[in-house]
């Protein structure tokens, strides 16, 4: 079974169509963050996301933390899901599931060390999806997402195990990579940025020779 692939850091409508042209099952547009590449206005999500085919998945990614919050963040944008790249409070997923039924959420785990997994598995009990990504948002300056690192993939691989939602890999893949982050992990899904990027612009001949490497 291939992979899904979320291509993400999507800036145009443009980069959306080339993104789904080669095969992406989602595409990822990043709102307002502390740090890393590809933010864009509200105003422009909302004018991507109407241009998207279904059953495209649009992700919405907000390091808003509070419900209220996010849930506004949604409904500026209509996205067909939340991905969440910062930890919530307690009830915070419930909030938005009343707000927004029809709305999937994401929630993006960095995986760090040993705790990240028990960080996983709790989210996983209340989310659609889990999203393993490279970041540290114990930094002064939080890093959430974009960094092109790859973390430990045994990590990932224990929480793949035992999850019991889906989970996508990301942080540093690319086409030499990704045949082994498949059989080391075997994730849902895959999800990439930078890789798929020559100076900052979606490159059509690096999306080509990732989905031909993923086994597309």
């Amino acid at each position: 079974m291939l992979p899904k692939v979320k291509i993400c850091c999507i800036s145009s409508i443009e980069e959306a169509r080339l993104a789904v042209q080669y095969g992406a099952s989602a595409l990822g547009l990043v709102g307002h963050m502390p740090s890393g590449p590809g933010v864009l206005t509200d105003e422009l999500i909302a004018q991507i996301v109407p241009t998207v085919p279904p059953p495209i998945a649009t992700f919405l990614l907000t390091s808003e933390t509070t419900a209220v919050d996010i849930i506004a963040h949604q409904r500026r944008v209509h996205t067909n899901t939340i991905q969440l790249v910062d930890a919530v409070s307690e009830g915070t997923y419930q909030l938005i599931r009343q707000s927004l039924p029809a709305v999937k959420i994401v929630q993006v785990i960095h995986v760090i060390d040993e705790s990240s997994v028990e960080e996983a598995l709790m989210a996983a009990q209340e989310v659609d999806a889990l999203l393993l990504d490279s970041g540290n948002p114990k930094l002064a300056i939080k890093e959430l997402g974009g960094t092109g690192r790859i973390h430990n993939w045994s990590l990932s691989r224990q929480i793949v195990e035992q999850s019991a939602v889906p989970v996508f890999l990301a942080g540093g893949l690319r086409a030499e990579n990704v045949r082994e982050a498949l059989d080391t992990v075997q994730p849902f899904g895959l999800d990439l940025c930078s890789s798929v990027r020559t100076d900052g612009k979606l490159d059509e001949a690096k999306l080509k020779a990732f989905f031909r490497a993923a086994g597309f």
